[in-house]
């Protein structure tokens, strides 16, 4: 590769395809892929939850990583052929 360009890896985001660069996290490739902020909810209140603190101390951005539950996007790099899902969002 030159200067000015990035390899990139194919992922897998709630049953979409998304092509992203390599080395981003997942929380970084849901933002950019799926154009919005937050993708969970809180249990009670139902209130947006997504990437906040960034480096894994608020636990607000979990998703699940093939199969693995509650992971935090924000400290998982993307991989080629990963699975990500994150949680319904109502509305």
């Amino acid at each position: 590769m030159t200067a000015g360009e990035f390899r990139t890896v194919t992922v897998t985001v709630d049953g979409r395809r998304v092509t992203t660069e390599a080395g981003r996290t997942v929380a970084a490739t849901l933002m950019l892929a799926e154009d919005r902020l937050h993708w969970r909810e809180t249990r009670f209140a139902g209130k947006g939850r997504g990437l906040f603190c960034g480096i894994g101390v608020c636990f607000d951005c979990l998703v699940t990583v093939d199969g693995q539950p509650s992971l935090r996007a924000c400290l998982v790099q993307v991989a080629e052929g990963m699975s990500i899902e994150t949680e319904p969002m109502d509305g």
